[in-house]
């Protein structure tokens, strides 16, 4: 036996779709094989709270051991997990090929399935995670929704506590009345057919945040391609599904899966590359996706396809150099997301902000805290910010003209965390990286 492992990290198929999948009492050895090991190990202490909830209950037990844990300790440390991925990908060295065989996320991933099964996950978080629902219903109300849930309005927020246990502190995104496909049916902006890159051709995934709420980051992009040559269109066919692999959802996520592979494969026939607007979709496209229906051709041909927007503007500037581009004098704070991270491809916006001239980033690889919606509930805000608050401070060190995170959530929640603490001088936010680069562009 080996201490840990040198090789890369792999990761096992989901075998959602056998019965033994779901045998609680084989989930509950493996759970507590697992906690054992992380027991002894402790690596993990400062990423999300469920390692310090694990070592603590351990320690506070009678004989300070995993096997005095009831299934109530055992689900608490599930239910704290933001199945962001960071112990998989940075942390623990008994992943796969190591013969110890942990995947912490997707042990968590098994027991919120088991829980879902059973028809426990919670009301709210079933509503939550319909996500194309809720957001077509509330983009045709826009002005009335975004009134409702702005931090300032007192009633509504008070009323949204104590219904649906939303803290009234937590940011919460507005939504646009025309979605981003509505804007751009059929094509993207004229190709810039001067520039190096032109001949490629990329279908931007709007995701469901970048199509119904904040969509600064796909005009941004289609301004970015399109000047450089590349011939764009804008897509949604359907949410990704990582609202419901949070709930442990696998039927449903498969669903997506095949339905948005299915759309997208005669695209990629075409020579269309696929550039997701945000880190999480990428990632679910990329890599959780071909792990549960890894029998699904079209998911695999999604997989190779896809690409993170950051990564795709250094694709394009390695392979074939992109329009010069004007010197941007700014200081400039990078939240490395933890999704982006989890795509082992290496920091890509810092990469692709170095692309302006004059421009000083500098990155910070920790925890915003808010794990997708796990942040917003009052049971978890102020455990979302105490995480966050090493990230915030990291990310403002040295002063920053700007702060840039591709992560949606969590470039408002540090914004938050920033001007809660007292901080003098809060750095103007910019949603995704994107937007800088289209700055420096002229856009």
């Amino acid at each position: 036996m080996t201490e840990g492992s040198l090789g890369a990290p792999t990761r096992h198929p989901i075998a959602w779709q056998e019965e033994s999948y779901y045998d609680e009492e084989a989930l509950d050895q493996e759970l507590r094989r697992v906690f054992d090991i992380c027991h002894g190990c402790r690596r993990c202490f400062n990423l999300c709270d469920s390692f310090p909830q694990l070592f603590d209950l351990i320690d506070e037990s009678p004989n300070e051991e995993v096997e005095d844990l009831s299934s109530g300790d055992i689900k608490n440390v599930v239910d704290a997990c933001t199945l962001c991925d960071m112990c998989f990908m940075v942390k623990c060295p008994y992943v796969p090929p190591h013969e110890f065989d942990l995947d912490f996320p997707h042990l968590m991933l098994r027991h919120r399935a088991v829980e879902n099964r059973k028809g426990k996950t919670g009301l709210v978080d079933r509503q939550l995670a319909e996500i194309d629902r809720n957001a077509k219903l509330a983009g045709a109300f826009s002005g009335v929704a975004n009134w409702a849930s702005d931090q300032q309005n007192g009633l509504t927020r008070g009323v949204l506590e104590r219904v649906a246990g939303i803290d009234k502190r937590a940011h919460l995104p507005e939504f646009e009345d025309v979605p981003l496909t509505y804007q751009h049916v059929g094509h993207g902006p004229v190709a810039n057919p001067d520039a190096p890159a032109f001949g490629r051709k990329a279908a931007i995934y709007a995701t469901c945040y970048g199509n119904f709420n904040d969509q600064t980051a796909g005009k941004a992009a289609l301004d970015v391609l399109s000047h450089n040559g590349v011939q764009t269109r804008v897509e949604y066919p359907a949410c990704c599904g990582m609202p419901k692999l949070e709930n442990g959802d696998l039927p449903a996520v498969a669903a997506s899966a095949e339905e948005v592979a299915a759309f997208f494969e005669p695209i990629i026939d075409e020579g269309y590359d696929v550039v997701a607007l945000t880190p999480s979709c990428a990632l679910m496209m990329k890599f959780e996706w071909p792990l549960i229906l890894p029998d699904n051709a079209a998911v695999k041909k999604l997989a190779l396809a896809t690409r993170d927007l950051s990564e795709y503007v250094v694709e394009i500037a390695a392979d074939k150099g992109l329009v010069p581009i004007a010197p941007m004098d700014a200081k400039i704070g990078i939240h490395f997301a933890c999704h982006s991270r989890a795509q082992n491809m290496g920091p890509k916006a810092m990469q692709m902000l170095k692309l302006i001239p004059e421009a000083k980033p500098s990155i910070t690889e920790r925890c915003s805290g808010h794990g997708g919606k796990w942040g917003i509930f009052k049971e978890n805000f102020d455990k979302a910010v105490k995480v966050g608050r090493p990230a915030a401070r990291s990310v403002a060190k040295g002063d920053p003209d700007y702060m840039v995170s591709e992560c949606p959530l969590a470039g408002p929640h540090l914004k938050q965390i920033m001007a809660s603490g007292g901080q003098a001088n809060v750095p103007e936010r910019i949603g995704h990286p994107i937007e800088l680069l289209a700055k420096a562009y002229g856009f």
